[in-house]
């Protein structure tokens, strides 16, 4: 079996106004006044750094990422993904027009892995996991969907 791999961003990066930067203090600002009204001082601290944290990462760009198919396994840079803990996988075309895969995992923790799938290595792809891992139609979970929806 052949080697597949290719490069790409870990995710679609759009670019952050300061209105939107604005929002987000606010609606920090005024959740954790609402906590600490409520004397709940430890939730007003959680949602202070949980804002910044999400403001700081709301800046960063994305990196690239190499990923690969191989006869062990998935990998995504430095992180191997081996056949026997993946159960299906689909490739899906998002709502932009590139195309992602997305696998299904037996971890509880992160059960569905998404990764963006360049167009000339999608036949290829496909045909080397039809050998290792059942085909099986799989949606990108809500979770990502709604981060994508707020711009991440």
């Amino acid at each position: 079996m052949d080697t597949i791999s290719w490069q790409g961003y870990e995710y679609d990066h759009h670019e952050k106004s300061s209105d939107w930067f604005w929002a987000l203090g606010i609606i920090a600002l005024s959740s954790a006044v609402t906590a600490v009204i409520f004397k709940n001082i430890l939730f007003a601290l959680l949602i202070i750094i949980g804002a910044f944290v999400m403001a700081l990462f709301a800046a960063r760009r994305p990196h690239m990422v190499h990923f690969e198919i191989n006869k062990r396994g998935i990998g995504i840079d430095e992180t191997l993904y081996p056949f026997k803990t993946l159960e299906s996988f689909w490739i899906e075309e998002d709502e932009h027009g590139h195309h992602v895969l997305i696998l299904k995992s037996q971890r509880v923790v992160m059960p569905y892995i998404v990764i963006p799938l360049s167009d000339e290595n999608m036949e290829d792809a496909r045909n080397v996991l039809l050998t290792k891992l059942k085909e099986e139609e799989l949606r990108e979970p809500v979770s990502h969907k709604i981060l994508e929806f707020f711009g991440f």
